[in-house]
């Protein structure tokens, strides 16, 4: 117990110069270089801005059934479809219009029978390339209300690019 009280007794009788006393202690050194540090981050000069790359800009062109079908979303080829004779790009939609998405088999072809039908068979498309347009004959008013409200959603959501005609009318 002496020891201790020694001890205490040598702390105390310290000279004040000794200990470190004002304004240079430690925690303030540490303080002052946390407050600089902040401070440089919230003043310090931000990198410009970047605008976001336009796309490329897209011609309006005219689209036989044969000349639309390579618009499928392969070998990085954009996705078109066609409703209603109006092609399209699709290719925001990409997972489901492109490759291996549910609506794949409209991709480069005309969709609107498969639409108003609400089917996704390859019967719905039009076999024969180079023959003359679906006309749509055989639907009736519901399937007709049904592609109308497509045809809506496509041209709200996507940009069209072109029209579908006819091998002939090309």
């Amino acid at each position: 117990m002496d020891y201790v009280n020694q001890r205490v007794a040598q702390e105390a009788a310290k000279i004040p110069s000794d200990v470190y006393t004002g304004l240079v202690t430690p925690l303030n050194i540490i303080l002052a270089a946390i407050t600089l540090y902040t401070t440089y981050l919230l003043y310090k000069p931000s990198p410009p801005a970047t605008l976001p790359r336009e796309s490329p800009a897209i011609v309006f062109k005219t689209f036989t059934p044969r000349t639309l079908l390579p618009y499928n979303g392969l070998n990085n080829m954009p996705v078109y479809l066609s409703v209603r004779g109006r092609v399209f790009d699709v290719t925001s939609g990409r997972n489901f219009y492109g490759p291996g998405g549910p609506y794949e088999n409209f991709a480069g072809r005309d969709a609107s029978r498969g639409l108003a039908c609400h089917s996704f068979d390859e019967e719905m498309l039009t076999k024969d390339l180079d023959g003359p347009l679906d006309n749509l004959d055989g639907l009736g008013d519901e399937e007709m209300d049904s592609l109308q409200g497509w045809e809506e959603r496509f041209n709200s959501k996507y940009l069209m690019v072109g029209k579908l005609v006819a091998q002939g009318d090309a």
